[in-house]
């Protein structure tokens, strides 16, 4: 959270992200939460909880720094529970923090390596590591040719320990791209397999949400649940949205209607005079804009809210700390009143995908924006 000072609420249902893992559990075998990212902004102490009480061992972050802060945080709730960074060691600052605070850092570079080789050599204190590999995403990782130096080197370094592997999927979200995923699947199978010849036994872990929720044989020891655990459907959209059905939305965005007026028709509103009423016309000034992280970029895009339980238009240019909707057929409306931005109840709840569309974004960049607003618990 780091937009203070202003008038949107950001109302996050910890219960519905408990009933979302345990929706995936469901689906056999270990989830780690990914909570990385202030758990994609409905708070990263908070969903540690929540989840903890579901019975949650493994927590997935970003960065070592954002680890610490973890295990600070479960270590004063007497939460015994494994970090893993999935950045892993970025500076040196980093490497410190690993043993301090007992991180497993994905590890995907000779260069990591050999700090934390020297590092654990020179304290005399072994550390446990995850092999991180690039099976299909070209972003990060060991490669299937770097296998017979890097077990030359892990046999020359016994005390870093590589007690899991992992890699990720890029397409599994998909219904067009299966045999992209299953050729993912099939290097990353062959590379633990190596790794077993090697003497090198791990915990193995692959499927993200969508792998999670639609390729059963992409399973491991260990799957890495993330977006669908806030409520978002990975297939919204797809020929796959039904494997998807079931998950609840935790984040609800609302914010105060500031002032109601008559708009005449003819008459402009908000910034360059980008919209004119065709009728005459009544609208509510809501207090969110693009300083709030509701993102300018709605201006003109069919954007809509909830006001008092009906879907009214977002109507001229959204401002830094304004924006207007249409609530002519909403008469009962009033200044201090709520409009909801995303989330609501029954059948015209704005959906995190949705409200996504109009954006020209994801539901994971509406999430991790908006949840830097002022946080409830509910």
């Amino acid at each position: 959270m780091s937009i203070l000072f202003n008038k949107l609420e950001v109302r996050v249902r910890l219960a519905a992200i408990r009933a979302n893992y345990r929706l995936l559990c469901s689906h056999g075998s270990r989830v780690i939460g990914v909570i990385k990212a202030d758990a994609y902004g409905h708070g990263l102490f908070e969903v540690a909880d929540a989840l903890s009480q579901e019975g949650c061992d493994t927590f997935a972050i970003g960065t070592v720094e954002e680890g610490a802060a973890l295990r600070q945080h479960l270590r004063s709730q007497s939460i015994n529970a494994r970090i893993i960074s999935l950045l892993g060691p970025l500076d040196a600052e980093d490497y410190a923090l690993l043993w301090e605070h007992d991180i497993i850092p994905f590890v995907g570079t000779f260069r990591q390596l050999e700090t934390l080789a020297g590092q654990a050599a020179r304290a005399g204190k072994g550390i446990n590591i995850s092999l991180k590999f690039d099976t299909g995403m070209a972003r990060l990782g060991f490669c299937a040719d770097d296998l017979p130096r890097l077990v030359d080197r892990l046999r020359e370094a016994p005390l870093v320990r590589p007690v899991m592997a992992s890699s990720h999927l890029a397409t599994a979200d998909d219904p067009e791209s299966v045999g992209f995923v299953l050729g993912q699947a099939e290097r990353f199978e062959a590379i633990v397999c190596a790794l077993a010849q090697a003497g090198f036994q791990v915990e193995a872990n692959l499927a993200n949400s969508a792998g999670i929720l639609a390729h059963q044989k992409l399973h491991h020891q260990s799957q890495r649940g993330g977006i669908a655990l806030y409520g978002a459907n990975p297939f919204a959209g797809t020929a796959w949205e039904h494997l998807g059905r079931g998950l609840a939305s935790a984040m609800e965005v609302r914010a105060k209607i500031v002032a109601v007026h008559p708009l005449k028709k003819g008459q402009c509103i908000s910034y360059g005079c980008t919209y004119t009423a065709e009728r005459n016309m009544r609208v509510a000034i809501v207090a969110a804009g693009y300083a709030d992280a509701y993102s300018r970029g709605l201006t003109g895009r069919g954007a809509q809210m909830l006001v008092s339980g009906r879907r009214v238009s977002q109507i001229g240019r959204v401002c830094m700390q304004l924006c207007a909707a249409d609530v002519t057929d909403v008469p009962e409306v009033r200044a201090g009143d709520w409009a909801v931005l995303l989330g609501g109840t029954g059948p015209l709840a704005i959906s995190a995908e949705e409200l996504a569309s109009w954006w020209g974004t994801i539901s994971y960049e509406v999430f991790c924006l908006l949840g830097m607003n002022r946080r409830v618990y509910v």
